[in-house]
């Protein structure tokens, strides 16, 4: 097998093992002098619905170049996020520039409740149930990276005793 076809398989791979949402195009434009030029910035996130997610923002002049370097960008950018059973191991609030975003564990059966920015990025972790409520800021590329830093920020229980010196059985008592 010759090299160039084992990079193309290789990344044939990752691409099966990653789920894409488009979250937003923005159309953005510049005027010349000779009109206005057109151009789309696409927000993507990618996830394996096992614990990992990405999020990227790609910009061209099309439409479906922007949403391949989002891609790209995102598979970049791939964060390991800590679960409990379907849901996450306690409360938290994500934080990027003035959003915030609340994200509670939910009982089996409750499902995703959340918007549809952060739906995008908790259906690409692999959550089954959640609930999330955006505060302050709605915009769909800040709500996105605060749902991450706040799913990049969860503890579990063996990094909960490791930071304290104790056992598990010491953390839960």
């Amino acid at each position: 097998m010759s090299k160039s076809n084992f990079n193309r398989n290789k990344s044939d791979k990752n691409n099966e093992e990653f789920q894409e949402h488009l979250v937003a195009v923005n159309r953005v434009s510049k005027t010349v002098k000779g009109g206005r030029i057109f151009k789309f910035s696409a927000l993507m996130v990618v996830g394996d619905g096992k614990g990992r997610v990405g999020v990227g923002m790609g910009k061209s002049s099309e439409i479906p170049d922007a949403i391949r370097k989002g891609i790209e960008d995102a598979k970049k950018h791939v964060i390991k996020v800590n679960l409990h059973k379907d849901t996450i191991p306690h409360e938290i609030i994500g934080k990027f520039g003035a959003t915030r975003v609340l994200l509670k564990p939910a009982p089996p059966g409750t499902g995703v409740l959340s918007g549809g920015s952060a739906r995008a990025v908790i259906e690409a972790v692999g959550i089954k149930d959640l609930r999330a409520k955006s505060l302050k800021s709605n915009n769909p590329c800040n709500v996105v990276k605060a749902v991450v830093r706040g799913l990049k920020s969860l503890c579990n229980i063996e990094r909960v005793a490791e930071i304290r010196e104790k056992t598990i059985s010491e953390v839960l008592n």
